[in-house]
């Protein structure tokens, strides 16, 4: 992660020139001040927090011609304070939640009246499946903060840059995609029928990976499923639903899976049946040797035995 703060607007501009964008800062007090705080999840993919004292900054035009990489955009959610985004013609009013999209090849012209925080995406146009008239189009134009869509690529973004330094490398390259994705999705919200159940069919995939990834946390419930992905308990049973199952037995029947795969496997016959229960977020043997048989029809024990009984050489 890449964290500077800087109380000059010529080290500001130097900054951003390296990291960011080349852009003119224009201070509006004396004790002018900017933090970036920057993770690269993949080449010319970052996602940047950004605190701000009151100031404008400016793509001229003629630091716009002169861009190395003029195919870059740069998505934002605005977090706090009030500001403006100027592209094309159109004038963006900025308040917390709301999120706006720029793109480098263009001037712009963005002012802060006040201290603001926000959260940026920088990528290449072409990780977003829109075409490039649609994309000049939505510049400038602010995303509904209350949109399902625009909810969940914030929401989104915002634990993927508290999260991004306990990521692999390929994982940082599928987080940023998925974000680009949700935010593709964003942009479509509204402007095609269907649009909100293609939002909740993207969340059950979500939650359902999310359930994957932690099957060993004996705390994971539906309360958790609804936090970590910005949607309400009932929306969380509503879209379980759509696989006719609730959301506890979806995440009893992938614990269930998951011990049944260990236990078919001579890689852990070493491991008691008690430690393959804690493995999959069993607290209780009982409790897991219950639900086992409800499953399967046989025991967790005679799932072992039987795969030995049937391997060659086997009693």
């Amino acid at each position: 992660m890449y964290v500077s703060e800087f109380s000059s607007v010529e080290e500001a501009q130097e900054a951003a020139a390296e990291t960011y964008v080349p852009v003119a800062i224009r201070e509006s007090r004396s004790s002018f001040r900017v933090r970036f705080a920057l993770h690269e999840l993949e080449d010319a993919v970052t996602t940047t927090h950004v605190r701000s004292s009151p100031a404008r900054t400016i793509r001229t035009p003629r630091l716009a011609a002169h861009t190395g990489r003029d195919d870059l955009l740069i998505f934002c959610v605005h977090l706090s304070g009030t500001g403006r985004l100027r592209q094309h013609n159109r004038l963006a009013e900025l308040s917390r939640g709301t999120g706006v999209l720029s793109e480098v090849r263009s001037p712009w012209e963005l002012d802060f009246p006040v201290d603001t925080q926000s959260l940026t995406l920088q990528f290449p146009r072409g990780l977003l499946s829109l075409g490039r008239a649609r994309v000049s189009d939505h510049c400038a134009r602010t995303l509904d903060p209350k949109s399902p869509a625009m909810r969940l690529a914030a929401g989104y973004l915002g634990q993927l840059h508290g999260l991004v330094d306990e990521l692999t490398g390929e994982q940082r390259i599928e987080a940023g995609r998925v974000a680009i994705n949700l935010l593709s999705m964003a942009m479509r919200d509204g402007a095609q029928d269907g649009s909100h159940a293609a939002v909740g069919e993207v969340v059950l995939r979500m939650m359902q990976r999310y359930v994957q990834d932690h099957l060993a946390d004996p705390q994971l419930s539906v309360t958790e499923l609804a936090l970590r992905h910005h949607i309400s308990v009932r929306q969380v049973h509503a879209l379980f639903a759509r696989a006719d199952l609730t959301p506890g037995a979806y995440i009893r029947q992938r614990r269930l899976a998951a011990a049944h795969e260990m236990l078919a496997s001579a890689r852990y016959d070493t491991s008691a049946v008690a430690d393959i229960a804690a493995a999959v977020g069993f607290a209780e043997l009982r409790t897991f040797e219950r639900a086992f048989r409800r499953q399967y029809g046989t025991t967790p024990s005679n799932q072992r035995r039987e795969r030995r009984a049937g391997e060659p050489g086997g009693a």
